[in-house]
C-alpha cells in the first residue's frame, strides 16, 4: 500500500509540530526521529509507516506555523535537505551554535536531540 500523506494530515501535522517545538535551541533532530516518536496512524501498518513517516514529517515541516522551529529538523545524514527555503536553514542553526563540518554535516552525536530534554528527566530525590 502506498501513502502520499497520512490518513488525517492535519492531526498528524499537529503532532509533528508539537514535537518540533520541544527541540531545544542549538539542537537538531531528523525527520525519521520525529516519525518514530509518533505512533502509526490507524490503518497504517508499522512497515508502511517506517517507509512513509519521515516523508510525512517533511510535509508537516514544509507547512508549519511560524512558531515551529523548522530549522532544527534535518535529514538522518546530518545534512540540510534540498528544498525551497533550505538556504535559510544553515544560518539560523549556526546562530544557535550548531556547527557544520566541511561537508555541510552536523555531528548528530553532539548536536542531535533524541526527544528528551534534560528538564523532562526527573531529578533524583535527595537522600536525607
Amino acid at each position: 500500500m502506498s501513502f502520499s500523506s497520512p490518513p488525517n494530515p492535519q492531526a498528524y501535522y499537529e503532532q509533528v509540530w508539537a514535537i518540533a517545538r520541544l527541540i531545544p535551541r542549538g539542537k537538531v533532530t531528523a525527520y525519521g526521529q520525529i516519525a518514530k516518536m509518533i505512533p502509526p496512524p490507524n490503518g497504517v501498518e508499522l512497515e508502511a509507516y517506517a517507509a512513509f513517516g519521515p516523508r510525512w514529517v517533511g510535509g508537516a515541516m514544509a507547512n508549519c506555523p511560524d512558531d515551529v522551529p523548522w530549522q532544527r529538523v534535518i535529514n538522518s545524514q546530518g545534512k540540510i535537505s534540498e528544498r525551497p527555503g533550505a538556504e535559510r536553514q544553515r544560518p539560523l542553526l549556526e546562530a544557535e551554535g550548531v556547527v557544520f563540518d566541511a561537508k555541510g554535516k552536523v555531528d548528530l552525536k553532539k548536536f542531535g536531540w533524541s526527544g528528551k530534554n534534560e528538564d523532562d528527566v526527573p531529578k533524583q530525590a535527595a537522600l536525607f
